[in-house]
């Protein structure tokens, strides 16, 4: 069965963030993740982790004034400074917490730049991110997201994705696969995840249409979360989606379509 980690930006929104921890443990959460940790003091986030006994699978590295529409700086040659000291600040972060791994957002494609500029930028950018988390034990992700949600968005499919890895040719760069995202760029949901195992180095969920919780859409999660099974992966899948009514009543489907 897989491994389910509550996502506390999307999840249990009622409740201030702080409180969100007991709330997913509560709910029978082992895991948790979220966007950004930076707003929080580090050693209160290590010291909830530990009062609830939860494990912080993912957070992503600073992207910018995300206030002001800014979803990730790694594509922006001006920006390079500011992502340099955000790999910094990820660390330090991701060190305190025990958090295995980074996510990095790549951004819009900025204006004036062109696509083959924002990608060497994303590329330089990735392989100095890869070797400052590496030399600290973490891995790096990189997460298509679809470009009906975030138009604009430079990185948009798996394939894209992998020839980056590729180029970067860093050992501790992976793909972070979001099953919406993916059924929404290219779907092919089962093979590309059997195909790319060995490259994702997390998996994030959510329906289609919606961004709702699983079973309210197209996607066949019941057969899908058998397939996870059977190709063997073992790591943690974050319940990044947006509840339709309340996070606790929605909770339904963990046991409905993992029978």
């Amino acid at each position: 069965m897989p491994r389910f980690a509550a996502n506390l930006t999307l999840l249990f929104t009622e409740m201030p963030f702080m409180e969100r921890f007991a709330a997913a443990k509560s709910a029978g959460f082992d895991a948790v993740e979220y966007l950004f940790p930076y707003a929080y003091d580090k050693d209160a986030l290590a010291q909830v982790l530990k009062t609830q006994g939860l494990v912080q699978v993912l957070h992503n590295l600073p992207a910018g004034d995300w206030d002001a529409g800014d979803r990730g700086i790694a594509c922006d040659p001006d920006r390079r400074d500011e992502f340099r000291s955000g790999v910094s600040k990820a660390i330090e972060y991701a060190t305190v917490l025990n958090c295995p791994q980074v996510n990095c957002l790549a951004g819009k494609l900025p204006q004036g730049v062109s696509h083959s500029a924002a990608h060497a930028t994303l590329v330089e950018n990735l392989t100095y991110a890869a070797a400052q988390l590496k030399a600290a034990n973490l891995r790096l992700l990189i997460e298509p997201i679809n470009h009906f949600d975030i138009p604009g968005f430079f990185l948009t499919t798996t394939a894209q994705a992998a020839k980056i890895l590729d180029e970067v040719g860093s050992d501790n760069l992976y793909i972070q696969y979001d099953i919406y995202h993916a059924q929404r760029m290219e779907g092919e949901l089962g093979s590309t995840l059997e195909k790319m195992l060995s490259r994702i180095g997390h998996i994030q969920l959510a329906d289609n249409p919606g961004r709702n919780e699983p079973g309210t859409g197209e996607i066949n999660y019941a057969w899908l979360f058998k397939h996870i099974d059977a190709i063997g992966y073992t790591g943690w899948i974050g319940c990044e989606y947006k509840p339709k009514t309340s996070t606790q009543q929605g909770l339904g489907w963990r046991t409905a379509l993992t029978q």
